[in-house]
């Protein structure tokens, strides 16, 4: 029966992966609609949260990396204006990295405890997702960051990178996974329970 166990575990590992992938597609065009700023909303750190607890940190490096693509393909048009190069490093480096970053807290605390684990996950994809893309933006993008903060009013670039640009979709990103995530987690893993 053991032998059985690990080939199911792997399926429903795959499938579940795949849902997440298509999800992570979707939420990201929906969430281009929805704007605070000059960018869209990133709903798509949710289903990369969820891939960490759920199935693995390839999983949610995997989803963190479909999230970047789909951010060049549909959202990326002002930066890959200025650096076609600089966009694609920053753009993939900071999906992949957050998926990759929540996979690896979650398994470091799920022994100790699942929702404490999701929690972490939850908090640091968003920061990694932000950080990367604040890195990003000093390394090639600052010139012109900075012209459009004094185009916009404030008094450096740096002020509107944290402002004016990514504030308050951090704070929204990171609101919607702390909400969501531990909620959805434990149902899933009370869906497991049921089935074993």
């Amino acid at each position: 029966m053991k032998a059985n166990s690990k080939p199911k575990k792997s399926t429903e590992t795959l499938v579940m992966g795949a849902i997440l992938t298509a999800l992570v597609v979707v939420l990201q065009y929906l969430g281009s609609f929805i704007h605070l700023g000059p960018f869209s909303i990133s709903l798509v750190l949710l289903p990369i949260v969820i891939g960490a607890a759920t199935c693995s940190t390839k999983i949610s490096t995997w989803l963190g990396f479909v999230f970047g693509v789909v951010v060049l393909a549909m959202d990326a048009s002002a930066f890959l204006a200025i650096s076609v190069p600089g966009t694609v490093i920053t753009v993939l480096a900071k999906g992949t990295l957050c998926g990759l970053a929540a996979g690896i807290v979650y398994n470091l605390v799920k022994k100790k405890n699942i929702y404490a684990a999701t929690v972490l996950a939850a908090v640091i994809c968003p920061v990694v997702n932000t950080g990367v893309f604040f890195l990003g933006c000093i390394l090639f993008f600052f010139e012109t960051i900075e012209q459009w903060g004094l185009a916009e009013g404030f008094a450096s670039g740096v002020e509107y990178m944290f402002i004016g640009l990514a504030g308050a979709n951090f704070l929204v990103e990171l609101a919607i996974n702390l909400l969501l995530s531990p909620i959805i987690v434990r149902l899933l893993k009370i869906k497991d329970k049921n089935i074993k």
